[in-house]
């Protein structure tokens, strides 16, 4: 249980937020991005109701399954939701609107001292990525500044830059689902919308601002958080990780392999893999890695307590890997019904609590969390379920899987065709 892995985090609430200077500074700047951000949905509503409201509600929506997943990286020590709301804030209000003005002032210098023709090209790959990784990793420092001791693992600067590309994600392409009504010019249509919403919500969203505002969150998370390196080490993978955020999002937007490929489905899904796919592999493969330290590290807290009442050996693995996790949960469906699918996540939930709670050396809460456990337990001891662990994977898990994997594969495939391959 070393202290370079995880730090103990304090309690943050929004009263202790408001003792930071820097809260009010941010606050400031929330406040004229939301007025803006105000005006300009005040302006597409008017032009165009339908469009607009079906824009919003699509995005809406796609935007919820991202953060459940974004929330749930971090499921031991869970990151405090009026920070994550901040930091979605900040994309989506702050960042968004300085970058839109931004980027196009720059792709205009671009087109002044280069060519028009280039800005046609490159400027979005060479605009958009240098105004707007800034403005998103910005968010994220703004996060530090303003609850320092929520930010105690690279994980968590992964979580909060996270937030802050799927706030500005969902603002900006709202943006250009409208901007695509305007450009038709056939008045308020809805197909715009749906076709925007297909290529850049569904087909792109995955290894989209999201992705890219993680990757520079887990520079400035490792920034703040290794201590025990020097700091022009430190300052060093901060600034690796924000150019390899830049450098996705460049690759991106670039029109490298637009034509490369040919037309069809097929050409447009290998467009999408070859550029968003090893970003999202690197990403994929850094969460895990934090992750396994993280829980090795609160696994070391639960373990010490020797007490199977708590938690037993198959908890202790269970805990710490979100498939496992969800495996005990199926598992004790399946024995015990629903019912105990959910006391299962409850009693992970406290389990993990307890553990945070025993990091930060507190045996009051420490004592509340570990009754919190204990009455879990006795829940799932009168459903006939007594131990939270993970089963053999079974037909029926492999056949579910695989049915799922056709199932998107299909919609993948109908999304495309939709597009035209286009």
């Amino acid at each position: 249980m070393t202290a370079s892995v995880v730090r103990p985090s304090g309690r943050t609430g929004m009263i202790a937020l408001t003792r930071e200077p820097a809260f009010w500074v941010v606050l400031t700047l929330l406040i004229a991005g939301g007025v803006r951000m105000t005006q300009l949905a005040g302006h597409f509503f008017t032009a165009y109701p339908r469009a607009t409201a079906l824009s919003v509600l699509l995005f809406a929506l796609l935007a919820v399954p991202f953060w459940l997943f974004v929330s749930e990286l971090d499921f031991i020590e869970r990151e405090p939701a009026e920070l994550l709301a901040l930091a979605f804030a900040w994309g989506a209000l702050v960042a968004t609107t300085v970058s839109i003005p931004g980027s196009a002032a720059l792709e205009n210098l671009v087109a002044k001292l280069g060519s028009p023709h280039l800005a046609a090209d490159w400027g979005a790959a060479i605009a958009g990525p240098a105004v707007e990784e800034v403005a998103k990793t910005l968010g994220v420092v703004a996060v530090v500044l303003i609850a320092r001791s929520q930010v105690n693992s690279v994980l968590d600067g992964i979580v909060y830059g996270a937030m802050v590309g799927l706030g500005f994600q969902i603002a900006e392409d709202i943006v250009f689902a409208v901007g695509a009504v305007a450009l038709a010019g056939q008045g308020d249509q809805v197909q715009p919308v749906i076709a925007t919403f297909l290529l850049r919500g569904f087909l792109s969203g995955i290894w989209s601002h999201t992705l890219f505002g993680a990757l520079a969150g887990a520079g400035i998370g490792y920034l703040v958080v290794k201590r025990e390196r020097s700091r022009p080490h430190r300052v060093g993978v901060a600034v690796l990780a924000v150019l390899g955020a830049w450098a996705s999002h460049a690759l991106w937007n670039s029109p490298v392999l637009v034509d490369g490929l040919g037309n069809g489905t097929l050409a447009l899904l290998g467009v999408l893999l070859i550029k968003g796919l090893p970003p999202l592999l690197l990403i994929l493969w850094l969460v895990r890695r934090v992750h396994d330290r993280e829980a090795d590290y609160y696994a070391g807290w639960l373990a010490g307590l020797g007490d199977p009442q708590l938690i037993t050996a198959g908890e202790l693995e269970v805990l710490g890997s979100g498939s496992r996790r969800a495996a005990a949960r199926r598992l004790a469906g399946e024995h015990a019904g629903r019912e105990a699918s959910a006391a299962v996540r409850r009693l992970q939930r406290a389990q993990a609590r307890l553990a945070v709670e025993l990091s930060r050396a507190d045996p009051e809460a420490a004592a509340v969390r570990a009754a919190a456990v204990r009455d879990q337990r006795a829940v799932l001891r009168r459903l006939g379920h007594p131990e939270a662990v993970a089963g053999p994977v079974t037909w029926r898990h492999r056949a579910s899987t695989i049915a799922t994997t056709a199932v998107a594969i299909a919609v993948l495939w109908v999304a495309l065709s939709a597009l035209g391959g286009a």
